[in-house]
């Protein structure tokens, strides 16, 4: 029997992931940039039995569903694969922040989930190891092992997708400021919306560009450039937006505040206040500012009716084990 406790950040992608090359592997179509949330995390504890006779899930103190223990034991088996045990294991797992909705709670989940669970078996993974595992989960979760802004390389074998930190989290003090207008579960999850991207007439436009704009949004980000970065992210939202809206099934994340927040946004920009907006699948609008000017993004957030509370969250860490 053996335990491990980890904790990981959720990220805020600048260009944004939205497709795979490999639904199995969960091998993205393109490469893509984040930054980790710190204050916003993901606590897991992960207990290997011999007694276990299943594994076993708690989410947010309540049993999780099926689909969710599935998809654990997946990520599990690979960790059990890898460190020759067939022990099945108890994981206990909470988020301080809301899950499914679009604050990419699975990219912390799983980003937890790897370490823990191949520290309780017994494994000393690397970095890239470590973010590889995680991708297996989900792929925003390979993000959320290294720190600070991170960078995940699209490749062809499991072996080459991994992320990288391209910025340590003190680089730039920038605060992402998300107005949050819904916390309901959304009805259509990533895992299930990124095969229907290539059914989208829009995604290989998408995707032609997304190098060019990834390495515009590295430059923003190794300079500090805020408008550079305000640019290049909020046309990468539009990119990603509108292959979701033109897939089949279309997806439609945006409600009326989330717009509202938007055009508030650009018109706060065009009166001075450097600010820039994404959105990922979800409803909720993550607003990046200079932290100096991140309590005037909160306030003006507050008072766009639908935004039932602002979460601001800096640049955040690895994803690392502690002591339960």
């Amino acid at each position: 029997m053996s335990t491990a406790s980890a904790i990981a950040h959720p990220n805020i992608a600048f260009i944004k992931y939205w497709g795979n090359r490999d639904q199995a592997l969960r091998l993205p179509s393109n490469s893509s940039i984040s930054m980790n949330l710190d204050g916003l995390e993901t606590r897991t504890t992960v207990r290997f039995d011999s007694q276990l006779a299943a594994d076993a899930l708690q989410l947010n103190g309540s049993a999780a569903a099926p689909a969710q223990v599935a998809r654990v034991s997946a990520m599990l088996d690979l960790v059990r694969q890898l460190a020759g045990t067939s022990d099945f294991a108890e994981v206990t797992s909470s988020n301080n922040f809301p899950s499914g909705s679009g604050i990419a709670s699975s990219s912390s989940a799983f980003a937890a989930l790897a370490l823990a669970a191949s520290a309780a078996a017994g494994l000393q993974l690397d970095e890239a190891a470590l973010s590889r595992l995680a991708r297996r989960g989900s792929g925003s979760a390979s993000r959320s092992v290294p720190a600070g802004f991170v960078e995940w390389r699209a490749a062809d074998t499991d072996e080459d997708s991994f992320a990288v930190s391209v910025a340590a989290p003190e680089h730039w003090d920038l605060v992402d400021s998300i107005a949050v207008i819904s916390e309901e579960h959304k009805a259509v999850g990533s895992t299930a919306g990124h095969p229907l991207a290539d059914t989208s007439p829009l995604q290989a436009a998408r995707l032609h560009g997304a190098e060019g704009r990834l390495a515009q949004a590295r430059q923003a980000i190794l300079e500090r450039d805020l408008p550079a970065l305000a640019a290049v992210m909020e046309l990468d939202n539009h990119l990603m937006h509108a292959v979701m809206m033109t897939s089949s099934p279309p997806l439609l994340y945006w409600q009326p505040p989330s717009l509202a927040v938007m055009h508030a946004v650009a018109a706060w920009r065009a009166e001075g206040l450097q600010a820039g907006y994404t959105l990922d699948a979800g409803p909720n609008v993550h607003v990046l500012s200079a932290a100096a000017n991140a309590a005037e993004v909160a306030a003006r957030l507050g008072k766009i009716p639908g935004v039932q509370r602002v979460l601001q969250a800096g640049a955040g860490g690895p994803a690392r084990l502690f002591e339960a």
